[in-house]
């Protein structure tokens, strides 16, 4: 990153998604909500924020057969000692809301997801999806950060005791990388309007 920014907010996504965008494999973050948002629902509140790996809802039948070996990966990934360690900062490039859902097949190879929980979470509650492709950052080494009962619950954003800053943090795609596969993205999800 050319500039070193603070942040406190955090993203929270299963923690095997997490490693899929570590590793540029997924590029986009694929959100419904949670129980303890409200009749709104889910907003987007934030437009670059620490992405918060969780184990909660996570299961090796949530992915795709390609993506299986995310699961050991998060493992792996997670602090011994408890905590949990934030290491990528995300920043959104636009957002679509998706309420169209023949575009959901063509989405296959822009996720992780099995189909089903993609189109779970399409369905949950009132039909329709909300896309943010992100451009990933990732430092060096992750801060790791007690537990706390705050991080609890069904909810997308948390925030972190103090600021993180993102010195050091590299993109995980190059710029050509990304914006060839922000394209594509954008090209699979044509249908629907960017917000």
């Amino acid at each position: 990153m050319s500039t070193t920014t603070k942040g406190r907010i955090a993203f929270k996504e299963w923690a095997a998604v997490c490693q899929a965008l570590q590793a540029g494999r997924q590029i986009a973050i694929f959100r419904k909500g949670g129980i303890h948002e409200g009749r709104e629902g889910f907003r987007v509140e934030h437009d670059a924020f620490w992405m918060f790996p969780t184990y909660e809802h996570q299961s090796l039948e949530g992915l795709s057969d390609e993506a299986a070996d995310l699961m050991e990966l998060s493992q792996a990934a997670k602090p011994a000692a408890g905590g949990w360690a934030i290491s990528l900062w995300a920043e959104v490039q636009s957002v679509v809301e998706l309420r169209d859902e023949s575009v959901l097949p063509r989405l296959s190879g822009q996720h992780v997801y099995a189909p089903r929980t993609l189109d779970e979470r399409f369905h949950y509650r009132t039909p329709g999806l909300f896309v943010l492709p992100v451009r990933v950052y990732r430092l060096s080494e992750p801060i790791v950060i007690p537990d706390s009962p705050h991080f609890a619950g069904c909810r997308s954003w948390v925030d972190l005791p103090d600021s993180i800053a993102t010195d050091g943090a590299e993109p995980v795609l190059s710029d050509d990388e990304f914006a060839e596969r922000l394209h594509a993205l954008y090209a699979a999800l044509a249908p629907s309007a960017t917000a």
